[in-house]
Order: structure tokens, then sequence, then C-alpha cells
């Protein structure tokens, strides 16, 4: 008896410290988000997270109806929900004025591209996974191989605002640049033999190759798009516990569940820089 007195006297001790130890735990996770970064995080109270619309690592779907899905989408949900705060989503037509509005402070916070240009205008987190960059192309085209692409006579579709039109006219000799002010226009003009071909992350071309049946993403790529949250500029105060939100997300799935849920491909983990 005096030995399953000692177990049960153990165990119950044990129990205790785990109990005190999630406590602290669960103190020492809520206490990143200090008042001043909650004020920098969302200075109106709710947070607005920035997302456009066809795109899989942002938005797809119509949040009104339910039917949305998306990176950006849901991890600025799931970031408003640990900040205790409301979530707001603001759906933009196209990436460039999302942009704007990050750069503003229209908006709280977006998942795009963290590239060198964008930094001026905006705050990133830390990785959270990198997206290859490529090449649509409609049926029964001529044009096999993303070497084929740079060639006299080739017209390549890019998005307003996008990473393909800042980065596509450097590398091309031969191949002129459509510049395109959606997706679905993108869409349009590869259907009716208006470009040659699209360029932009394999997330979204996937995504488009799914409207335009016949259509091929091409194999291999031009780069990598290194995706991460963005927050305007003169919020440094919430960086820290964005940071830590990210790490946790990564580490508990929670990035994953997201990627599996949109739909997402063209994914690879995101590399050191």
């Amino acid at each position: 008896m005096e030995r399953v007195g000692f177990f049960r006297g153990v165990s119950l001790a044990l129990l205790a410290v785990l109990a005190v130890l999630a406590v602290l735990g669960a103190a020492c996770a809520g206490a990143l988000l200090t008042p001043e970064a909650r004020q920098a995080l969302a200075p109106s109270g709710k947070l607005r997270v920035g997302v456009y619309q066809g795109s899989p690592t942002s938005i797809v779907g119509d949040p009104a109806s339910g039917s949305a899905k998306g990176v950006g989408f849901d991890l600025g949900r799931e970031l408003a929900r640990r900040a205790g705060l409301a979530f707001e989503p603001v759906v933009f037509s196209k990436n460039a004025d999302l942009l704007a509005a990050v750069k503003a402070g229209a908006v709280d916070m977006s998942f795009t591209n963290a590239t060198s240009a964008r930094m001026m205008d905006m705050d990133f987190s830390a990785p959270v996974f990198d997206v290859e960059q490529g090449y649509l192309v409609p049926p029964q085209s001529r044009l096999a191989r993303s070497d084929d692409i740079d060639a006299p006579g080739v017209r390549v579709g890019v998005s307003e605002g996008s990473t393909s039109e800042a980065t596509l006219p450097r590398l091309f000799k031969h191949a002129s640049i459509v510049h395109t002010p959606t997706l679905k226009a993108a869409v349009d003009l590869l259907a009716t033999g208006q470009i040659d071909a699209f360029a932009t992350n394999k997330a979204i071309l996937y995504e488009m190759a799914d409207s335009l049946p016949g259509s091929t993403v091409l194999a291999g790529r031009w780069g990598l798009e290194h995706f991460a949250i963005a927050i305007p500029k003169g919020r440094r105060a919430a960086m820290s516990y964005v940071d830590a939100f990210v790490a946790d997300a990564k580490a508990q799935g929670v990035v994953a569940r997201t990627v599996e849920r949109a739909g997402l491909r063209g994914t690879v983990a995101a590399e050191a820089r």
C-alpha cells in the first residue's frame, strides 16, 4: 500500500508540474504580443489581410460565400485568431493594387514574394516556402521547353506589378513582353492566341491551366519566388510576433495544411538566403 501511495503521489506531482509548464508556456507565447506589437500589427483593432484573386498563394474563391481558400487568406485568418483580432480579408483583382495597398498601409499584412524591390516598400517575415517560376503555353503550342520561349516573335504575358514583369525583360533577348491586367485576362489571351506563353510562379500557372484544357506548364524554371508575410513599413514592433507565428505554423503543420487545402503546386522548401 505504501508503494502504491508513493507512485500515486509521484504521478500527482508530475501532473502538477506539467500543468504549471503548460501555463508558463502559454504565458510565454502570449507575451510575444505586447500592446505595442498589437497596435503595430493591427492599428484599427482588426487584421486587414490583403489578397488578390486567382492565385492559390493568395486567394481563390469568394470569402462571402465561404468558398475562399489560399495560403495568404488562411494564414491571415489563423494569425488573426491567435492574436485575438477580427479577421478582415481585403480582396484585390490585381497584384499591383494589393502591393500598393501594403505600401500605403491600407492593409495590415499580405503573403507575397519577398523581392529586394518590395523590401523597399514593406517588411517581410522569415521565409515560409519557395515557388518555382515558369511558363504556361496554350493547347497545341509549338513551344515545348522553357528554352524555346526566348525567341523572335514569341509574345510572353506578365501580370502588371508582378515579379515576372520586373525580371523577364532583363532575361529576354528576343521574346516580347505583353502586360496583362488580371490573371483571367491572361487566360483569355492565351485561349485566343494573342500571347504565346504566360510567365509567373507555377502555383498560379497550374491554377490557370485548370481553366484552359490542353494547356501545359512547361518543365524547368527560370527562377524562384520566396514567399513570406509582408507588413507595412514602420511596424517593426509587430515583426517578432509575426516571425514567431511563421515558425510555429511551419513546425505545427499549419503551413502544410494551408498548402494542401489551396491545392498549391510548384512549391519547394525555402532556400537559405
